[in-house]
């Protein structure tokens, strides 16, 4: 990823980013192939890329275990809304990131999910002086048909910024 500052002392005001990412569709194809657990482990380890949407806002740690994932985010210039703070869809996609993959993490080969909602509490404005962020997502009930998980997103001095449950449509991939 590229980023293009201004000289300290020397604003602009224009800022430029650029990025890449591999071709997805080499992971969604081994998705019912392996485990949930065993595909979040390989991507974790860098044995497979990770997915675009986590190089496109910057998501950089990331940590899969059973039912459980951590992922972190430093905030950024470009992750701001009009009001001078982090959008809330932002926030939301690493909400929805932490859980989705909570419940990812449990699934056996053959099985897929896909998130049927999104419930989000804001609770403080998020900044770059937030300092770095802390997703941790959490699978609190599981059934044949669904899943339902939570996620935490927390700042750098561990105050809950937002709070987010979502529920899991589980299905059988063919």
């Amino acid at each position: 990823m590229t980023q293009t500052q201004a000289a300290p002392g020397e604003d602009t005001g224009v800022r430029s980013r650029t990025f890449e990412w591999s071709d997805p569709a080499g992971n969604a194809a081994l998705v019912g192939r392996r485990s949930g657990l065993d595909l979040l482990r390989a991507m974790a380890a860098g044995e497979l890329p990770a997915p675009p949407v986590m190089h496109l806002l910057g998501m950089s740690r990331f940590v899969p275990d059973e039912g459980r994932v951590i992922v972190e985010m430093e905030p950024q210039e470009f992750h701001y809304n009009p009001l001078g703070s982090v959008h809330g869809g932002v926030l939301s996609t690493l909400l929805d990131t932490a859980a989705g993959c909570a419940v990812h993490s449990t699934l056996p080969a053959g099985v897929g999910y896909t998130t049927l909602d999104l419930n989000v509490k804001f609770l403080r404005p998020v900044t770059i002086a937030s300092g770095l962020l802390r997703c941790e997502g959490t699978v609190i009930s599981q059934g044949r048909r669904t899943a339902l998980a939570e996620a935490r997103l927390t700042d750098g001095s561990g105050r809950l910024v937002a709070h987010a449950t979502s529920s899991c449509l589980l299905f059988e991939i063919q």
